[in-house]
Parts: structure tokens; sequence; C-alpha cells
């Protein structure tokens, strides 16, 4: 995604000549009327264009939402370490997030931005052009259901913590925002309610996108955020339909090895590997990763290497991988004589961000047909010895497929890609010592949010 402006917010100078017996009236303006400014089907597409530039802001799909799942769902010296100084990551990591986190700040704002944008593509989806509406809102749709299940799933209780339609989530806003008033303050709808509507959201994108579109959302995108939320939600048979959908439309493939799926700058070009279903682009332009920032360093000897080295890898993580298995050999050290050791797949610092890759549509069906002793697709076990076999690791047996060896693979080959925490929710799983349904596993709603809007309550613990 090129870097592109929503608006020209400032009215350009008028230059010119009147004869003496004319006058120029010419109102100053600092900002254009909405109404003025979305006129064409070209301006709601740039318009468009400016909900991608909103994620690929590090505050939303290009990290945050990642690593906040990472922070919260590991503990500090078990698996990883945080050896950095920002006071917002410690708290995340320590579990003791305050109501001022600016990690959860701007999360919320910036996703919130990003909603709005998309709510205003698709209110004005009659002034696109007819052979390019569809696809155009179904975009917007799938922007705007990717977002609210990731903000439910960070600042709402887990799916099945008790009633879902019952406890509170996020608001739900689903018309553009012009104007702040005490009519625009919502209060936060349920959790099930935000489901339900990232659901419909996702289900019409992936019947209107293109299989195909550049690096902007598709068919098979939408349908791996639907297989997501399915699995999040336990529906184990939707999760697999939407799962299979991605694999059987072909589109993408795994590559090999396994190191080829990560640092698209570095060793691709800069562009999405076969296997990225969906991705937020970064380069030395435009776009930020703050998985690259905080989970990895500069290297001397690779250039385009950076990062703070922040969050770092421990001998415990490493032990959960077998001997001869590729993805416990893709961690880097700054030297040979250094203790510090990070995951290889951020070094690079103008890699794309993935948000879905093909290996995740083939854990979510293998677990889903194990659970359910089907065989939609293929067998549980051809799917796991397909990513173990692409790893160097030895395949599985029959007798060795079992629930566990089938999550430990997802853990495997999924680490630090901000699956932790959800996966460690949906399967009731504790962060050390603390339940899967702990107060502190969930975000607070921030408090500059609280402090404007008075319909917004606080989630318990803070």
């Amino acid at each position: 995604m090129k870097k592109s402006y929503l608006f020209l917010l400032a009215i350009i100078a008028i230059f010119g000549f009147s004869s003496c017996d004319k006058n120029l009236n010419v109102i100053p303006t600092q900002s254009i009327e909405q109404d003025a400014s979305l006129q064409t089907s070209r301006d709601i597409e740039a318009y468009l264009i400016g909900c991608y530039d909103g994620i690929q802001n590090s505050e939303t799909y290009a990290g945050a939402f990642q690593y906040t799942s990472e922070l919260l769902g590991h503990t500090q010296n078990g698996e990883v370490r945080f050896a950095g100084t920002f006071a917002n990551l410690l708290e995340l990591i320590s579990k003791t997030t305050t109501t001022i986190n600016s990690t959860a700040e701007v999360q919320w704002l910036r996703a919130y931005n990003v909603i709005n944008r998309c709510n205003t593509v698709i209110a004005n989806i009659s002034k696109v052009d007819e052979a390019k509406r569809a696809r155009v809102e179904a975009e917007a749709l799938f922007l705007r259901g990717s977002l609210y299940f990731d903000l439910a799933r960070l600042y709402g209780k887990s799916w099945g913590d008790g009633d879902n339609n019952a406890n509170p989530a996020v608001p739900l806003i689903l018309t553009p925002t012009t104007v702040i008033s005490d009519e625009s303050s919502l209060p936060r709808a349920s959790v099930g309610a935000v489901y339900t509507q990232a659901i419909n959201d996702l289900t019409k994108a992936s019947t209107a996108l293109p299989a195909s579109n550049s690096v902007y959302a598709t068919s098979g995108a939408a349908n791996a955020m639907l297989a997501r939320l399915y699995l999040q939600q336990g529906d184990y048979a939707k999760a697999r339909t939407a799962a299979d959908a991605v694999i059987a439309g072909g589109r993408y493939r795994l590559v090999t090895p396994f190191s080829a799926a990560f640092n698209t700058r570095l060793y691709n070009g800069g562009a999405n590997p076969a296997e990225y279903i969906f991705a937020v682009q970064v380069n030395d332009q435009d776009g930020t990763s703050s998985m690259n920032t905080f989970f990895s360093t500069a290297f001397s000897a690779i250039p385009g290497t950076a990062g703070r080295g922040d969050i770092r890898i421990l001998a415990a993580h490493k032990a959960t991988y077998d001997a001869n298995d590729d993805r416990g050999k893709f961690f880097i050290k700054p030297s040979a004589a250094s203790t510090q050791e990070f995951t290889n797949k951020f070094i690079d610092r103008f890699g794309n961000v993935v948000v879905a890759r093909l290996a995740e549509m083939y854990l979510i069906r293998a677990e889903c047909n194990f659970r359910l002793n089907g065989v939609v697709g293929d067998t549980p076990l051809n799917d796991i010895n397909r990513l173990r076999t692409r790893a160097n690791a030895t395949p599985l047996t029959e007798a060795q497929l079992t629930l566990d060896a089938i999550l430990k693979e997802r853990r495997t080959e999924l680490a630090f890609e901000g699956f932790r925490l959800h996966d460690i929710k949906r399967t009731r799983g504790n962060v050390g010592a603390l339940p899967w349904n702990d107060n502190k596993l969930v975000l607070p709603v921030p408090q500059r949010e609280i402090d404007v809007n008075k319909k917004l309550s606080q989630n318990p613990g803070y």
C-alpha cells in the first residue's frame, strides 16, 4: 500500500487577477466538509486507501494487536524476557496494566479511527462506480469486521466466559462520526453483539471480494478471518468450512524453506510470499512494524535490520521444539558471544507484517477435523505433517496425533505472531498462575475514553 491521503484538508491558494469591477469572494477555509469532499467514485476509492493506510500504523495490525497478545500471554522470564524501558509494555507482561496504559489507549483510538473511515466508505457507497461498488464496500467491511473482532478479544471477556450477550466488549459504531456530541457517545455493546457484527461484515465481504486483489483484501482474507473467529468461538464446523475454503481456493501455497515466509524486504524483494493471505505492507517510505521494533535488533552482518531488542527469547521456549525442527532453530543472536537471542521472524525493518498466512488455515482445519472426528479437505494427520515436513520435523504417526500434538504444532508454527493469549483463552489454559479468564488478561477501557464518554463502563479489576 503506497502512502496516500484521505483528503486535501487545506484549500489550495487561488491565484489570478480580476477586473476592477468584479469582486473575488474567497471564504477562508481550513477544512472541506465531508459532503463536499466525497463526491465521486474516485473520492471514495481514495478514502478506502486511507482505511488501509490506517492499519499500516504500528498500533493496530502493523504490530500492536500481535505483541499485546504475546506479552499478555507470556510471563516475564518464562519463555521470553522483556528487557525494554517502555512502562506500557512492561505492564502487559507483568499483568499490571493500568487504565492509562498507552498501548491500550492508542490501539482503541487507532482502531476506531479506521472503523470511522470504513463507515464513511460504506455510507457513501452509492457514489462508487457500479462495476467497483461491491468490491469497495466489501473491502471496508473486511477491515471493519476484523477490527471489531480483535477489539472484542482484547477489551472484552473471552467468548464463553459467562454470558456473551451480557458481557461488555466495545461500542458498536456503524455510521460515520462527523461531530463529537453526547449523541455520538455510545455504551459498550456486548461480546455477542460485536462478534455477530464482525461475522456479518466478514461473511458479506467473503462473497463480494475477488480471489485476487493485489495487496488488498480478498475473499481468502475474509474467509481466513472468519475461520479464526469461529475457532475462537469454538464453532469448529464453521471454522473448518472457512479454513477449507481458503485452502481449496488454491490461491496460496506453503513456501519453502520455513524461513522464506518471513522478512519480505530482505529475502523476497518486498513482495508478499505466496503463503500470505493478508499482510500490512511496509516499505522505507511508508508504514511501520512494531514487531520489528520490539522483537528484533540490528545485526551488523545483515544490512536492513533494526529494532530495540526489547523482547528476547529464552531457553524455555526453545525447548518446546523437536530437536530437528527448523522452527526451533529460527532464532538469531547479535553475535556468537551474545547471550541475547531473538526470533528471526521480524528482523527486517521494512518487512511486511503478516496478518494471516496459509499455515494457520491448515492448523485450523486439522484441529477442527480432529475435534469433530471428520475429514473435510484432508485428514488432520496430513495437514499437520505438511507443516512438519516443511520444517524438516519428523512426521507424526496416526498413533502420535492427539489434540495436544495439534495444539503444540500450532504453538510452534505460529510462535510470536499474535496468537498466544487468544489460544490460551479459547483452550482454557493458564498464563503462569493466572487462569484464562482472569481480569488481568483483559485490557482496560482507556481512561481518556471514559472521561469523554460517560456511557462507558470499566472492566472488572481496574
